[in-house]
């Protein structure tokens, strides 16, 4: 059944209220949409509203982090990790505190909400934070593993959570492993690296493409940073050609992260599928992924594209 992270990340929260008293959880007035309301349910005392003022929101949690307190803060994507950019850099990874933040409603799929809402550059402007963690989760399954992983480990974690409900991936026995791609289905010819709704996609290209006899590898890039190299320079080394897919603006997110570890480790051709510098606009979420070219067949399209460039 097709559910949203960040559903699934009001689960994990009821389960962190019931197994850790010391989580507490901070929301700015969206705690409706951001489905922390779940974790108020049964930890009121708890739970805290800072209004909508995601400055204070964020330093806040910083100074429960101080307190002891394993603070989850969260609210739209555009607006946690924008608007409090600051004060995430300067009082909370500077320091090194343990705060999550799990941002909610990140990308296109805000749909209807419009390109003031649709945060197409939050893991640019997280992954260059030092001491930041970034992980951008696939499905249902994923993300509340994910945020009770972030609970158990220490320093600063962005959460990247989506509205739009979407298929899960993976079944009920799999085990998150932070900083550690998946191999989700194996290839010779070339390789798709997604992170987010666009591993679903990638998963429709590439049965697509076996059609055509083109052997392709998908791997699920959960944790953006620390990104894991080794999965990625085996997948160049091996396929010789890399296809990145992210519902984020192809400057900063996953496609660059990439890029940069190959750059450095092992150059091979790559084509990035992500937004084009420039804003989104409102529109149903799936409407805007075709518009933007962050669909399947867009994903093949490169694909057939990269290889023709193989050495």
């Amino acid at each position: 059944m097709a559910k949203a992270t960040r559903e699934a990340y009001g689960e994990a929260l009821k389960k962190l209220a019931a197994n850790n008293p010391n989580v507490v959880v901070l929301d700015a007035d969206l705690s409706g949409s951001t489905k922390t309301a779940e974790f108020k349910k049964v930890a009121p005392e708890r739970f805290f509203n800072v209004g909508i003022a995601e400055q204070d929101l964020i330093g806040t949690a910083a100074g429960m982090a101080i307190a002891g307190k394993i603070p989850f803060a969260s609210s739209f994507a555009m607006f946690a990790a924008g608007r409090a950019f600051e004060i995430i850099r300067n009082t909370v990874a500077y320091p090194k505190l343990n705060v999550k933040i799990a941002a909610t409603h990140a990308g296109l799929t805000v749909g209807e909400d419009g390109a003031s809402h649709q945060a197409i550059e939050d893991i640019s402007l997280m992954r260059s934070i030092p001491n930041m963690t970034v992980i951008n989760p696939s499905d249902s399954i994923e993300a509340e593993q994910a945020v009770l992983k972030a609970a158990e480990m220490k320093g600063p974690v962005y959460i990247r959570l989506g509205r739009m409900a979407v298929d899960n991936v993976y079944g009920q026995d799999y085990k998150f492993e932070l900083g550690k791609g998946v191999e989700l289905k194996k290839g010779n010819d070339v390789t798709i690296i997604a992170t987010g709704l666009m591993v679903q996609e990638a998963l429709k290209a590439s049965e697509e493409l076996s059609g055509e006899g083109i052997n392709v590898r998908v791997i699920n890039i959960h944790t953006i940073k620390p990104i894991d190299e080794e999965i990625i320079v085996n997948a160049a080394r091996e396929t010789k050609a890399i296809v990145t897919a992210e519902e984020h603006s192809i400057i900063g997110g996953l496609g660059s992260a990439v890029l940069e570890t190959l750059s450095d480790k092992y150059p091979v051709p790559v084509k990035r599928i992500g937004v084009l510098d420039t804003f989104g606009e409102s529109g149903k979420p799936a409407a805007l992924l075709e518009k933007y070219h962050l669909t399947a067949k867009d994903i093949q399209e490169a694909c057939k594209e990269v290889i023709k460039l193989k050495s």
